[in-house]
This record gives C-alpha cells, sequence and structure tokens, in this order.
C-alpha cells in the first residue's frame, strides 16, 4: 500500500516509525514531515491545509490510505473533502469528518455534547458578546478559581486559569475582543476540577472501537511542574493509578456512551478519540475531546502497540474494529522531550543538532527538526521526543532522561524528573 500520512511533529514522527515496520507499507508519504520523518518515508513540502494540495499528491502517488495527524486540516474537513471527490473518494482516511472534529473544534458543542449524554465533565457556561453582562454577573459570583476555555482552536493557548473575579472579567472582555482570533467569540466558563490527569485514546470505526494505552503527559516547562504550560514536556504509559477498576469507569461512563452519543447523533466518526481526564477522588470527569493522538502522549503510546499499524487502520478504515484484538505490551515507556531555549515564549530556530549518534536506549521521535546541508537543525519549540520501553517505569524514564542528555544544541533544555512522581 501506498500510505500519505499529513503531519510535521513528533506524532507524526512516531507514527511514521509504526507505519514502515508493516509488509503492507509499500510506500510512505509524509506532508510535510522533518527530518525525522525522512528516515522512514519521503517528505513531501506541502501545506497540510492546501487539500487541493493534497489531492495532487494523492493521485500522483496512487494512495491508498491517508492518516492525518494534526487536528486543524480535520476541523477545516480533509475527509470530506476526500469524500466528496470522486477521484479520491476510494481513499480511506484516518480522522473524522468535520462534523466529528467539531467534538474538538468547539468546546461549546463538547460540554453540550457531554451534558446531551450524561458524561461526566465539569459544571460549566458559555458566553459571547451577544449575553457579555449576563457572563460578568455570572463570573462575579463563581467560585475561585475559574476556567476560561476559548471555544475555538487557539494552538494550545485558549485555556486560562484564573484567581480573581475581577481578573476573570477582564480576561473575558478581552477573549470576545478577539484576544485568541476567531477562537474566542465564544468562551466556556468552566468549573475548576482539582486531581491528577491522565489521557485515554481509543480508535473508532463508528460502531466499534478498541481503547489504547493509556498515557499521563507533563505539561509545565519547568522541573517539578511549575512556570509556564506547553504543548508536553514529556509522557508516560501506562499510568500507574489507572487500575483496571478506574479504566473500566472510564470505558463504561465516557467511552461507551462517547462512542454511542456520536452514533446516535448520526455522526459517522472514523478515527481517534483523545479523551483528556482528570481523577477526582477516584471518579474520572472529561476535561477535554481531542480527534486525534495527543503529542507527546503517542511517543510513548505507540512503543507499547504490537499490532500491526496498517493492518490496524484498515479494521478501522473498513468498520471492522469488532472482530479486531489490540495488543498491548506490559512494558513501561517512558517520553522526555528536548526543547528550545526560551520555550514556550520566543525561541530560536535554526541551531544545528549534535549528539543524535550517542543514544543508546531510546528512539528520537523528531518534531521541530529540519535538514539543511547535510545537517540537523532545530525548526520549532519542541524538537526532539526521547522515548525508550522497558520493563519498569523507572528504567524507562532513567534511559530516556540519560539519552536526552546525550545530545547537544544551542539552548537545549529538558525536564529532568518527567514521570518520577508516579513512582
Amino acid at each position: 500500500m501506498n500510505i500519505l500520512l499529513i503531519g510535521s511533529g513528533g506524532r507524526e514522527c512516531a507514527f511514521a516509525w509504526k507505519l514502515s515496520q508493516s509488509e503492507k507499507c509499500e510506500k510512505l508519504f509524509i506532508a510535510p514531515g522533518n527530518a525525522g520523518t525522512a528516515n522512514y518515508g519521503k517528505n513531501i513540502n506541502i501545506n497540510p491545509n492546501d487539500f487541493e494540495a493534497v489531492k495532487a499528491l494523492a493521485l500522483k502517488e496512487q494512495i491508498d490510505l491517508l492518516v492525518v495527524g494534526p487536528e486543524e486540516p480535520l476541523v477545516l474537513g480533509i475527509h470530506d473533502f476526500f469524500a466528496a471527490d470522486e477521484a479520491l473518494a476510494h481513499i480511506p482516511v484516518i480522522g473524522p469528518k468535520k462534523e466529528g472534529a467539531i467534538l474538538e473544534g468547539s468546546k461549546d458543542f463538547s460540554k453540550q455534547f457531554m451534558e446531551r449524554h450524561h458524561i461526566p465533565t465539569a459544571k460549566s457556561r458559555s458566553f459571547s458578546n451577544e449575553n457579555l453582562q449576563e457572563g460578568l454577573a455570572y463570573l462575579a459570583q463563581h467560585s475561585l478559581p475559574i476556567v476560561l476555555k476559548a471555544d475555538g482552536l487557539a494552538a494550545g493557548k485558549g485555556v486560562l486559569i484564573i484567581d480573581n473575579h475581577r481578573e476573570a472579567q477582564d480576561e473575558l472582555r478581552l477573549m470576545l475582543d478577539g484576544k485568541f482570533g476567531k477562537a474566542g467569540s465564544t468562551v466556556v466558563v468552566e468549573e475548576f476540577l482539582t486531581g491528577i490527569e491522565l489521557s485515554v485514546f481509543v480508535l473508532t470505526d463508528g460502531k466499534n472501537y478498541v481503547v489504547l494505552p493509556e498515557a499521563k503527559d507533563y505539561k509545565r516547562i519547568g522541573q517539578g511542574d511549575t512556570g509556564l504550560n506547553t504543548g508536553g514536556m514529556g509522557s508516560v504509559s501506562p499510568v500507574p493509578f489507572a487500575n483496571a477498576e478506574f479504566l473500566n469507569k472510564i470505558e463504561e461512563r465516557i467511552i461507551k456512551p462517547t462512542v454511542n452519543g456520536l452514533a446516535s447523533e448520526g455522526i459517522d466518526y472514523t478515527g481517534f478519540i483523545f479523551f483528556g481526564l482528570i481523577n477526582v477522588g477516584d471518579e474520572p470527569y472529561v476535561i477535554e475531546y481531542n480527534a486525534r493522538m495527543g503529542d507527546p502522549e503517542t511517543e510513548s503510546v505507540i512503543l507499547r502497540i504490537e499490532n500491526d499499524l496498517v493492518e490496524l487502520f484498515m479494521a478501522c478504515a473498513n468498520k471492522e474494529l469488532g472482530d479486531y484484538q489490540i495488543n498491548i505490551s506490559q512494558k513501561n515507556a517512558a517520553t522526555v522531550m528536548i526543547v528550545a531555549g526560551g520555550y514556550p515564549g520566543d525561541y530560536e530556530k535554526g541551531k544545528v543538532i549534535t549528539g543524535l549518534d550517542n543514544i543508546r536506549d531510546s528512539i528520537a521521535f523528531h518534531a521541530g527538526t529540519i535538514a539543511e546541508g547535510g545537517t540537523i537543525k532545530t525548526n520549532g519549540g519542541r524538537v526532539l521526543a526521547i522515548s525508550s520501553l522497558k520493563d519498569s517505569q523507572f528504567e524507562a524514564l532513567q534511559c530516556a532522561t540519560a539519552d536526552a542528555a546525550r545530545i547537544y544544541f544551542d539552548g537545549k533544555y529538558f525536564r529532568e524528573d518527567i514521570g518520577f512522581d508516579l513512582i
């Protein structure tokens, strides 16, 4: 099969690594990819949101399967584009259509969806400029801290946690006035839940599903979970506190009602559902849905999936997941993210990376890298996801952290404490 993988981050590098191992994968193309994905297939430098360019590539290379990594092409309707085009309609797409991707594309929709299907989540209300005064009054009597979320996609920056009523009111005005662009034209005000977070993933064909390994990621830039939020500084899988009883609660109260709810609303959903969850007193609540796999969770999760990924995707595309058996390694995976100096604020690109050949016990999934003139350089805030699979969580973390230290570029930074809070 000829496979086209859309995206350029660490998640896509992990997918490319796994897809390339399948005997069913004859040719793998990654658009646009990065310096790491080039090790597993051919990078094609096109914009994933330019659907006409994607179409031209798919036809030229006789693509048999399209795998969409990031959320934006899904929310913009790349699956719908393929399904509506006579020349492309025969190509299966792993990733939901626009009406399914709205689970991630609109937080207001997802909160209403959870309410309709009795899925446990934080209490919330949504406000726009049309009912701004009502929103300000609501905030004035809201318990602290207050969570404000931009309704649409805001590149991971649209969530604020505020400890002051006046500040929350000011931020609501700013968000509705365009602080996050169109993403903030509606703002969801949510109660703050106290607990420990984890991520659970399923692949569904719209009726059946398989549950993939759970993971926990680390968002804060600093040691001990301090400092600014980032796109993710590392991850571990499995999650020790997510025992069989807790995972069963997640499946019965959250996964099944979500998959069945989509079907009951006539949404034909093919692809991943990411459940961002929080454990509150041993009870699971949904913080958010994503319409794709997480990053850097994918880099840990993919190491534990023992199945042929092409076979898994084709079972999904053919709506045969009900007969499919997912095989999960009992080993432990850990990912340590190396980031550029200054991230998540302003950072420089173009720094030469050395030491990749020194890695001993891990895989370097590239996230923000580019190959230029025979050298590999930084090309993003999150640069490399150093991932290891070992018998124990301690060993996996130790190996990933040690290998992260063997790589160098100017301004390099990584957290040395990823996952150690769970040991």
